[in-house]
């Protein structure tokens, strides 16, 4: 009887002490606004039913709220405008040794050409219409076409026209040669310029670029779930691992209350080590989750949450996020 009073009494303290050390109740992060991370800028969005990735998203379009197409300069320019701490672009190797800055694997979607885009030079994805394939009504219209000529950008050409802003640049392929490529443009830049950037994409360009450059923020699908599943082993006790340090995490808004500490001690836990976290849409299975959309998802956010999160829809979730900041 003594032993298993001893033992109920052992477990409960170490419950007790379990809740203490990640209960945000004893936190002393001030309350704040999210990091916003608008993905491809302000950008059109499309029905997401049935995708692949093989899918045209251009010809999914819904109807425009605006008149901005994705991953150029005029549509980074109105998206830091409008309160993007933090924008993700799309990148691919182009024949003349730049980085164009275009989410499809080929440009037969989205413009008048015809091929993969790594395929193309930099000068030949120039002439290109980036706004050529956009409909809302299957094809009877393409509101945008003529619109886009020249727009597509290189990735230095981004850099400059922004020198003071903070990009995730999405590797598009797991080709290991790209990481190296662009490991070797990146390392060109001052430290402190590489500091507000974040590599993310495959494992195997990632994987090279971390190797290529050990101080670079980056992530990949292999990264995230192995921090994830060693801090949900370890995180109770506070420690945070190796594979969760000095990089970038996305976590699925309905996995992050399962986290160790969440929202406060996780976000200080993870600032602490270097690593910043960006909440998605809910996660159900089959791949990486969508951005946080929805005005009413941001209502619901913990009160005072500061941590980021990343949304497809600038304009849709930044007047939810002002209210709040406003109460």
């Amino acid at each position: 009887m003594r032993k298993r009073s001893i033992f109920l009494l052992s477990t409960l303290a170490l419950a007790g002490a379990v809740y203490l050390n990640n209960t945000s109740l004893l936190s002393n992060r001030p309350d704040g606004k999210p990091v916003l991370l608008a993905h491809r800028g302000l950008a059109q969005e499309y029905d997401r039913t049935g995708l692949t990735g093989d899918t045209c998203t251009a010809e999914r379009m819904l109807a425009p709220r605006h008149d901005y197409l994705e991953n150029t300069l005029r549509s980074m320019d109105a998206a830091f405008a409008r309160g993007a701490d933090v924008l993700e672009l799309d990148v691919h190797p182009t024949t003349d040794g730049k980085f164009a800055v275009f989410h499809d694997w080929t440009v037969d979607c989205r413009t008048e050409g015809s091929g993969e885009t790594r395929s193309h030079s930099m000068a030949d994805l120039r002439k290109l219409d980036v706004g050529y394939g956009y409909t809302a009504d299957g094809g009877k219209t393409f509101p945008f076409r003529g619109q886009g000529v020249g727009l597509m950008p290189a990735l230095d050409e981004v850099l400059d026209r922004f020198p003071n802003r903070r990009f995730h640049i999405n590797i598009k392929s797991n080709d290991e040669k790209e990481g190296e490529a662009l490991a070797a443009f990146l390392s060109g830049l001052p430290a402190e310029r590489r500091a507000a950037l974040t590599v993310v994409g495959g494992d195997r360009p990632v994987l090279a670029v971390k190797a290529a450059l050990p101080d670079m923020r980056t992530l990949s699908k292999k990264s995230l779930t192995r921090c994830l599943l060693r801090y949900q082993g370890l995180g109770w006790s506070g420690y945070v691992p190796e594979d969760c340090r000095g990089g970038t995490l996305f976590v699925p808004i309905n996995i992050a209350p399962w986290l160790w500490g969440w929202p406060n001690r996780f976000l200080d836990r993870m600032e602490s080590v270097g690593t910043n976290v960006y909440l998605l849409g809910p996660y159900h299975g089959g791949g990486f989750s969508d951005g946080i959309d929805d005005p009413a998802v941001i209502d619901a956010l913990p009160e005072g949450y500061s941590g980021g999160i990343s949304t497809d829809a600038l304009d849709l979730v930044m007047p939810a996020i002002e209210r709040r900041a406003a109460n």
